[in-house]
């Protein structure tokens, strides 16, 4: 005896025929949160670190002429004169990057019961270098003499080809890191590394040796036989990030 609901009929053969589909359906819709589960990757993400120390062979120095008088065209023409033989000693001694860095004229003033007068004027011009370490000790005597009245500072560096070199070298030191690391953390586990599916190599910018003043040693400079300047050692960083699947 067949039972007939409203708008549907079903009978022996259609259930048949209807019942492997839904099974099909209902096999395939709980293996789908599974497979999607075994298609992500199993991933360990390890950061080394590489450190090289190369000696500094150069020198930048930063020094100028300042010069103080009553008025502004007399100062700006003594400090004119006297940056031009400065800079035209710098260019026969064959300086690297050989630049200005500034150049003012400021109006002087003295205070006297709470009344300010103008005295005069103060000019400056400042230039920048570079050349080696061992030279800079007598450039920077020669151009004192040449009408320098300021030494700013000095700080040491490395070569470019040099820096470039143990650039290198500390990659390869941050990536044998960074595998250590993973080897670690996994054997620890009991997994197995695969392959690396991802690599990020982190900027690092060398760092310079501080600025030393040798403002006291240009005062004297007439006074003692060469300016001793020493560099010593810069360190060259690298890092790098690794995606590791296991």
């Amino acid at each position: 005896m067949q039972r007939f609901v409203p708008g549907f009929r079903i009978n022996a053969g259609n259930l048949l025929r209807v019942l492997p589909l839904a099974m099909s359906l209902i096999s395939l819709t709980l293996a789908a949160p599974a497979m999607a589960q075994e298609q992500t990757p199993r991933t360990l993400t390890v950061t080394g670190r590489g450190v090289e120390s190369i000696p500094t062979t150069l020198t930048k120095v930063q020094l100028g002429v300042e010069v103080q008088g009553k008025t502004a065209a007399e100062v700006q023409e003594e400090v004119a004169r006297r940056s031009s033989a400065v800079v035209e000693l710098l260019k026969s001694r064959n300086v690297e990057k050989l630049e200005t860095t500034g150049i003012s004229l400021n109006p002087v003033y003295s205070y006297e019961g709470n009344v300010q007068r103008l005295t005069g004027y103060a000019g400056t011009n400042t230039v920048s270098f570079r050349l080696d370490t061992p030279s800079a000790g007598s450039l920077l005597d020669e151009a004192v003499k040449a009408g320098a009245t300021r030494i700013d500072g000095i700080s040491f560096v490395a070569a470019d080809s040099a820096i470039a070199v143990a650039q290198k070298q500390a990659l390869r030191e941050a990536v044998e890191e960074a595998n250590q690391q993973a080897d670690a953390v996994l054997s620890a586990l009991n997994f197995t590394k695969r392959e690396v599916i991802g690599i990020k190599i982190n900027d690092a910018v060398p760092p310079q040796l501080p600025i030393i003043n040798y403002a006291v040693q240009a005062e004297r400079a007439d006074k003692a036989a060469s300016t001793p300047v020493i560099g010593g050692e810069q360190q060259v960083e690298a890092s790098v990030t690794l995606q590791i699947r296991y």
